[in-house]
C-alpha cells in the first residue's frame, strides 16, 4: 500500500490538526519525513480551553457545555484546524492521556478523534487502557486511521 504521505501528495491533499492530549505528538508524526511541508499545513497544541478557542476557533459554549473531553470538541478542534490553516483536511483530538485528570464519566484513557474536510467528517471515541504514553501513541494512530478512511 501507497504510504499516506505520497497518497496526500498525489491528491494534492493538505492536513492541519488542533491537538491537545498527544502534546504534538500527531504533528511529530506527519512531519517525521522529508518534504512533509508539501502536505503538512501547520497544527497547534491546545491544552487549555483558551487554547482551544484562540487556534482552533471552538466556541467556548461548547467547551463549557459538553466538556473538552467530547465529541463536540474534537469535531470543532477538525473543523477549526482546518479554516485557520487553510487545509483541505482537518485533526482534531482531545482527550485524558493520565494518570491524573479523570472526573465522573470521563475516565483516564477516554479520547476523542475527529477528521474534518468538504467530503468526510468523523469523531470517534476511545477509551484506551494503557499508561500515558501509550495513551497518546494510540490517540495518533486513531487519528490516523481515521485520515486513511477519509482519503480512502
Amino acid at each position: 500500500m501507497e504510504p499516506l504521505h505520497r497518497r496526500l501528495l498525489r491528491r494534492k491533499l493538505t492536513v492541519a490538526a488542533a491537538e491537545s492530549c498527544t502534546g504534538g505528538l500527531l504533528a511529530a508524526v506527519l512531519t517525521a519525513h522529508s518534504g512533509a511541508s508539501a502536505h503538512f499545513q501547520g497544527g497547534a497544541v491546545v491544552y487549555s480551553n483558551e487554547a482551544k478557542t484562540i487556534f482552533a476557533d471552538v466556541a467556548p459554549d461548547l467547551i463549557h457545555g459538553h466538556g473538552a473531553v467530547s465529541s463536540v470538541v474534537a469535531g470543532a478542534l477538525a473543523r477549526g484546524a482546518r479554516e485557520r490553516l487553510g487545509a483541505k483536511i482537518g485533526l482534531g483530538v482531545t482527550g485524558i492521556a493520565g494518570p491524573g485528570g479523570a472526573t465522573p464519566g470521563k475516565p483516564v484513557g477516554l479520547t476523542y478523534v475527529a477528521v474534518d474536510s468538504d467530503a468526510h467528517s468523523a469523531v470517534k471515541k476511545h477509551v484506551w487502557p494503557y499508561d500515558r504514553e501509550g495513551n497518546r501513541l494510540a490517540s495518533v494512530g486513531a487519528v490516523l486511521d481515521l485520515l486513511e478512511k477519509a482519503i480512502g
